[in-house]
């Protein structure tokens, strides 16, 4: 495979900055970074992002992977990517096919930040394959865990969402940014890069996010061959709707022993002697 020629643009996470306390008391407390960053394809302005710019250049490839505009990651030739203007250039091997047209209708997203979507996405959800996949309750709880211990920039610092991959309950990667919808791009990005691709035997990809599962991030996770998403909280109508349509097996609310699985449970091998008694509570 050939593969695009790309910076190395990490940028810095957090800032310090002063507060006063309810004490009325100065603290010095680290903030998370966000910065645009306006991609151009050839030269043509596509998309400003907001980001933390933890990894830059695997969030431009992601983002023309999701987006249906690119097929594959050979026909990227060079993401550079330059904080002092805040842009990434995009150079492609033979240009983009009808790229005005396929970018001319634009979806806002309810991903923190205000995500977007271009149109024609929804209309090729039925299109989507997934492979097949099938993860245990132990699995499960492996994946719920292993975010649990995981060092973030939320815990030092918050106001981010964490998204990670997993194969199996072993973690490959964990991203974290402003908005959800980035941090799926910049793993699909990665996952391009380094060929991870869905397997058809053995351990199954399975998508971990903070954020709630929005049609956006449903959808998403379907277009990169990823059968299986987990997430801290809940799910929106259209994100089941479309989960349940395709036979994506949503996971939520996933805390601790508890969760819920929405949609395609043939998919999730239950244990119930492995969660222990359910404590009922009014907001259960």
């Amino acid at each position: 495979m050939t593969r695009p020629v790309l910076t190395d643009a990490r940028a810095p996470l957090t800032r310090s900055v002063q507060v006063v306390n309810e004490q009325g008391e100065a603290e010095t407390i680290s903030i998370p970074a966000e910065r645009p960053l306006t991609v151009y394809v050839d030269k043509r302005e596509l998309v400003t992002l907001m980001t933390l710019g933890a990894h830059p250049e695997w969030l431009v490839l992601g983002y023309l992977r999701n987006q249906r505009l690119v097929d594959s990651v050979a026909a990227v030739e060079s993401v550079t990517v330059d904080w002092d203007v805040g842009a990434a250039a995009v150079k492609t091997r033979a240009g983009i096919e009808r790229i005005e047209e396929r970018t001319a209708h634009r979806v806002v997203t309810t991903g923190c930040g205000q995500g977007s979507v271009f149109g024609h996405l929804m209309e090729e959800v039925d299109s989507v394959a997934l492979p097949e996949a099938r993860l245990t309750q132990a699995q499960l709880y492996g994946i719920v865990n292993a975010i649990r211990l995981q060092e973030s920039t939320y815990k030092s610092a918050g106001s981010v969402h964490g998204c990670a991959l997993f194969r199996g309950e072993q973690m490959l990667l964990f991203v974290e940014d402003v908005g959800r919808h980035n941090a799926i791009d910049t793993i699909a990005g990665w996952m391009w890069l380094h060929g991870q691709e869905p397997a058809t035997a053995g351990e199954p990809l399975v998508f971990y996010t903070t954020g709630r599962l929005t049609s956006e991030m449903v959808i998403k996770s379907a277009q990169m061959g990823v059968a299986i998403v987990v997430s801290r909280s809940g799910m929106t109508q259209m994100g089941f709707e479309i989960a349940e349509r395709i036979g994506l097996c949503a996971i939520g609310r996933a805390t601790g022993r508890h969760f819920f699985c929405y949609t395609a449970p043939a998919r999730l091998a239950l244990q119930p002697g492995l969660a222990g008694p359910r404590l009922r509570s009014a907001g259960a």
